[in-house]
């Protein structure tokens, strides 16, 4: 017997505190994103789907539910665009299972 595992359903388990005003992670050069990023992977390597593509070509971030995986700054190492560092204690991911 397969199970299938909806993604959605695991990630919504977690919970997330947002640290207000005070993001963990940020895009350092929103006009990088639009003008010399090719790929804007991290729209489509991010677990948490943080990240999203604009219509004018920009990147969007919303941190909010960030799973602190550093996939984002992994995959943007030519531009190194992202600015990540872990959230203040008490905020941040808060993982159902460990």
């Amino acid at each position: 017997m397969s199970t299938v595992v909806n993604v959605e359903e695991k990630l919504f388990q977690n919970r997330y505190k947002v640290d207000h005003g005070r993001p963990h992670i940020k895009i350092r050069q929103p006009d990088l994103c639009r003008n010399e990023c090719k790929t804007q992977a991290c729209t489509f390597v991010c677990p948490a789907a943080c990240y999203k593509s604009e219509g004018n070509g920009g990147v969007t971030l919303i941190a909010d539910g960030c799973l602190e995986c550093g996939s984002c700054r992994i995959i943007c190492t030519e531009l190194s665009n992202v600015e990540w560092e872990y959230p203040r204690g008490g905020h941040g991911i808060l993982f159902k299972f460990g």
